[in-house]
């Protein structure tokens, strides 16, 4: 396939009159479900730093680095079809997502509060067969690390976050460069696994998944050789399925309805 770098640069007004740029001459070329990163030739952000602030309502100088993360526009998910909860039909969505000009990286700030726009959340579960023959789940609690604030103290069962735009370096597959770099920073495993993709979750009954889609992979481990590498993953373990699904109430929302739709 040849790829031609062109420049298109679309302008949108953020909330609080904000005006950004949400494209900033950014294209992917597909190949499948991997696609390309060809650099912008210019970047409209620098010049926005000094009338944007955290979610902290803290100033922000010029020189303060805003994460930018990948993000596709509400409207093509839906022009593919609904999502509520658990869809097993990942393909469906997942092929022309990954394959659509209208993804880009946008300042993570601006997207947790815009449901006009969906995150894209690889969510890896870590499985394994003890000796009894019982599927198991590797579980920890969200801590107090710099992780999803609004989820902490809850159980679950995702290993995984956003995709940043130095995910897309040097012509990289940002989602499977993304997916991989947040699996080596949450966690060590140790032993072989086997991979597969199962789906995909939208939730928009509370304000976190109103603006995230997580795409759920399984790893099926060789070994519960795996431990937690951030103190925002505190007490990490492998619990049998039949237990989690007994005991659905501790589990944040995306882990309850992965199980319940996998394992239930």
């Amino acid at each position: 396939m040849i790829l031609a770098v062109y420049q298109k640069i679309r302008v949108r007004k953020a909330q609080r009159g904000c005006q950004r740029s949400s494209r900033n001459g950014k294209k992917w070329a597909t190949d499948g479900d991997a696609f390309l990163f060809l650099a912008p030739r210019f970047d409209f952000h620098h010049a926005i730093l000094t009338s944007m602030t955290t979610t902290d309502s803290a100033p922000m100088s010029p020189t303060t680095k805003v994460e930018q993360i990948l993000v596709i526009p509400a409207s093509v998910i839906d022009s593919i079809g609904v999502i509520d909860g658990f869809e097993s039909d990942v393909d469906r969505f997942l092929k022309p997502i990954l394959s659509s000009d209208q993804l880009s990286f946008e300042p993570r700030d601006l997207m947790e509060v815009d449901p006009s726009f969906k995150q894209l959340i690889p969510y890896v579960l870590l499985q394994w067969t003890d000796n009894q023959g019982r599927q198991c789940l590797f579980t920890y609690t969200r801590g107090g690390g710099s992780g999803e604030r609004r989820l902490h103290a809850k159980r679950s069962v995702g290993i995984g976050g956003h995709i940043s735009r130095e995910d897309a370096a040097d012509g990289a597959d940002p989602y499977q460069t993304g997916m991989q770099r947040e699996l080596d920073e949450e966690v060590t495993i140790g032993g072989t696994y086997q991979s597969e993709r199962l789906g995909l979750i939208y939730d928009p009954s509370n304000e976190v998944g109103r603006v995230h889609l997580g795409i759920v992979h399984r790893f099926v481990l060789s070994s519960p050789d795996v431990s937690s590498n951030e103190a925002d993953l505190a007490e990490g373990k492998f619990v049998p399925v039949a237990e989690l699904l007994s005991q659905p109430d501790g589990l944040e929302t995306w882990s309850r309805l992965a199980i319940e739709a996998i394992y239930g």
